[in-house]
């Protein structure tokens, strides 16, 4: 789950990390009125789920009210496009007011959970900015990385190293360190997923301050996380992703015409890979889970056919925890409830799956049961969906 930039900010703030002077406004009367009141240099700041803000326009340096103004209005209401909004963009309807920063110097710091060594990566550089993913690919021996086993917490002598690394000795090299170490305390405590401050500025009078902070939790964690589950912004996720979200459905919305129920995420890429051998697309990713009871699957199916996108649905399902006769009862009361318009593909095995195949030829409905893999790839492409 993504946080905006102001509530990292005010989680990073809780660990005395140095964050510029600011105010979350929602309209652009009362930006003015902060404006007014605040003074300037001043930064106005979109706040969307989406980095690339400042090559994009969604964030602004106001250096008189004329220009704040200006600003202001350009930016709320926009529909703000990145490279990470894969040209759908996002409208702005909250903004961050900064008191401007005299930098000096930028650098880029992040830290992140690395699952392939059991470890914390911190990644550190001198390019701080905009163009870090360019300095990444061009100039790869400005990027720092260091990893921290979890056991044993991040050592002085790894701070060191870092700031060191970045050109930072004596009362920087502390200031930085500190730093780093409250950095660290809020993705461990926090169950991060990432922790990034681009950039981190200092100023000619030696002073750090979070100039732009991302964090995203893990919302595996979310359960032991209550006050940061709380933070979910639904108006930045696709509405059918929400909806999924309230039944407690593991759904991502994908640019394909085939929907997909399943129960399992190994399951779930398999049969991604079966709808494109039969020169389909997903439509999406849904995992029910093991434990699925029948209003999950009822839910999964009637949200899969609110996409205007899915022209047929194949449902693939390993009974087990999740019986091949409960599905069943799902997908018919599901399908009499919302009207079944198009064709459903079912392949079920496991446990009590001709209990299941029989609830469905004896539901009346236009439903096409495959007895294996291959022969419900065969159906789909029988289909002759593009």
């Amino acid at each position: 789950m993504k946080l905006h930039e102001y509530q990292a900010k005010e989680l990073f703030s809780r660990y005395d990390l140095p964050i510029p002077e600011g105010r979350l406004v929602k309209t652009p009367e009362k930006a003015m009125e902060h404006v007014g009141r605040r003074g300037f240099p001043i930064a106005i700041k979109a706040q969307v789920h989406a980095g690339g803000r400042g090559k994009s326009g969604g964030i602004l340096i106001a250096a008189n009210m004329d220009d704040a103004r200006e600003a202001v209005y350009a930016i709320h209401g926009m529909t703000l496009n990145t490279p990470q909004t894969q040209g759908n963009g996002t409208k702005v309807t909250k903004l961050l007011l900064e008191k401007g920063v005299d930098i000096a110097s930028e650098f880029y710091l992040s830290i992140l959970p690395d699952p392939s060594t059991a470890s914390f990566l911190i990644i550190a550089s001198t390019e701080g900015g905009m163009d870090i993913e360019e300095a990444a690919t061009t100039r790869p021996e400005k990027i720092i990385r260091v990893r921290v086993n979890p056991l044993l917490g991040l050592q002085a002598y790894q701070q060191r190293r870092i700031a060191y690394a970045l050109g930072l000795t004596g009362a920087l090299c502390a200031s930085f360190s500190s730093i780093l170490t409250g950095l660290y305390q809020a993705v461990a405590e926090n169950d991060l997923l990432l922790a990034e401050i681009n950039p981190l500025a200092l100023t000619a009078d030696g002073e750090f301050f979070l100039i732009d902070a991302k964090a995203e939790v893990d919302s595996n964690a979310l359960f032991r996380q209550k006050k940061l589950s709380d933070l979910y912004d639904s108006s930045e996720y696709d509405p059918l992703e929400v909806e999924a979200r309230k039944h407690k459905l593991n759904y991502i919305r994908l640019h394909g015409n085939i929907g997909t129920i399943v129960n399992g995420a190994g399951l779930a890429m398999a049969s991604m890979d079966i709808i494109q051998q039969a020169g389909a697309e997903p439509a999406n990713f849904l995992d029910v889970g093991g434990g699925a009871n029948q209003a999950m699957i009822e839910n999964g199916f009637r949200i899969l056919l609110s996409d205007p996108q899915v022209e047929a649905i194949l449902i693939n399902i390993f009974g087990g925890i999740l019986r091949c006769d409960i599905l069943a009862v799902g997908v018919v009361e599901a399908a009499r409830k919302v009207g079944l318009r198009i064709p459903v593909v079912v392949r079920m095995e496991g446990t009590n799956a001709e209990q299941g195949r029989n609830i469905l030829a004896e539901s009346g409905l236009d439903l096409i049961t495959a007895k294996d893999l291959d022969d419900a790839s065969a159906k789909l492409k029988g289909l002759c969906l593009t």
